[in-house]
């Protein structure tokens, strides 16, 4: 069973994926095509959900077929000749992905569309994040060699990262990429050692009350990487359990400053009367889809975003007042 971070992604359009360039990444190549450059040898196999598959040769005409993949292959100097739609956010126009194709032809949004895909003429297509039915696989592998969700419920972004540079031929590059994005989380925490072992509840406002994101979940891991702690008890809480949001340091996502503060329940809560506190936004803004995409190129303009107000939510100085992030 996949984890929260899916169910969101199914019940609220993928408000949330489910994030400033990226230092030491130029602007990818916006050509239709794939680029013909590989350093690595084929053909290569990885695996996946539903087991493995081979890639014989290097890749022309790549596809992204997940909801997050496209800034993975983005990251890597390629550019697919078709993407699956990040619906319920202007994706198009993220900010972290300046400079990078936006006119890339869609295949579906929430649901796949199969005969776009066949007639984008694939080479192969990258879904690491896709949360496909094995059906959907079937049907997909008769399409080219898919590389489906991969394995477990939470697998992080460097996970991703490695499958699709292997995918690709992009090994070098991926360590790359990934030493760069590893490089901007370092500096946050050597600036702002109060951050380790601190416990924060990272939560997603609901209809019904909140969801506390798990450690291992990659909206909840973006916070652990930077050094804090998550809380002993996550998942859904209603307003009876909202003291599960009393910790050392509270994150929200999902709804305004002004309408969370509107609940005296919520208000009262002495982490938020104190202001330790961050807001992080409505669903379908940039910071919150910046926290589910978990990509390579979302991660360090997350960082730029929201290191003001986690600095000063954490200084237990009451005076301290939080900025807005952003």
């Amino acid at each position: 069973m996949r984890s929260p971070r899916w169910a969101s992604v199914l019940t609220a359009t993928v408000a949330l994926v489910g994030v400033a360039s990226l230092a030491a990444c130029g602007s990818a190549d916006t050509a239709d095509t794939a680029s013909d450059s590989s350093d690595g040898a084929f053909p290569v196999t990885v695996e996946h959900k539903f087991g493995s598959t081979t890639i014989e040769s290097d890749p022309e005409r790549v596809v992204t077929v997940g909801f997050n993949d496209l800034d993975f292959v983005l990251a890597l100097g390629e550019t697919p000749v078709a993407t699956r739609a990040f619906t319920g956010y202007d994706y198009r126009n993220r900010p972290w992905a300046e400079g990078y194709a936006t006119d890339i032809p869609e295949v579906g949004g929430m649901e796949l569309d199969f005969e776009k895909i066949a007639a984008a003429d694939p080479d192969v297509l990258v879904g690491t994040y896709a949360v496909l039915e094995e059906s959907d696989y079937t049907t997909l592998s008769e399409l080219a060699p898919t590389i489906a969700d991969l394995p477990g419920d939470n697998p992080t972004w460097e996970d991703q990262l490695s499958t699709i540079g292997t995918a690709l031929g992009k090994q070098a590059e991926a360590q790359e990429v990934r030493d760069s994005v590893r490089a901007n989380f370092d500096a946050a925490i050597a600036a702002n050692p109060q951050f380790a072992g601190r416990t924060v509840a990272v939560a997603m406002k609901m209809a019904d009350g909140f969801y506390i994101f798990e450690a291992q979940d990659p909206r909840g891991a973006f916070f652990t990487e930077l050094g804090f702690a998550a809380p002993a008890q996550t998942g859904s809480i209603t307003a009876e359990r909202y003291d599960l949001l009393n910790q050392q340091s509270l994150v929200v996502v999902g709804a305004t400053k002004e309408d969370l503060l509107a609940d005296p329940l919520f208000a009262q809560l002495p982490v938020v009367a104190e202001d330790r506190t961050v807001y992080l936004g409505e669903f379908g803004t940039d910071v919150p889809a910046a926290l589910g995409f978990a990509s390579p190129l979302s991660q360090p303009y997350l960082l730029d975003a929201t290191l003001p107000a986690l600095t000063a939510a954490t200084d237990d100085d009451p005076a301290t007042v939080v900025p807005a992030v952003g």
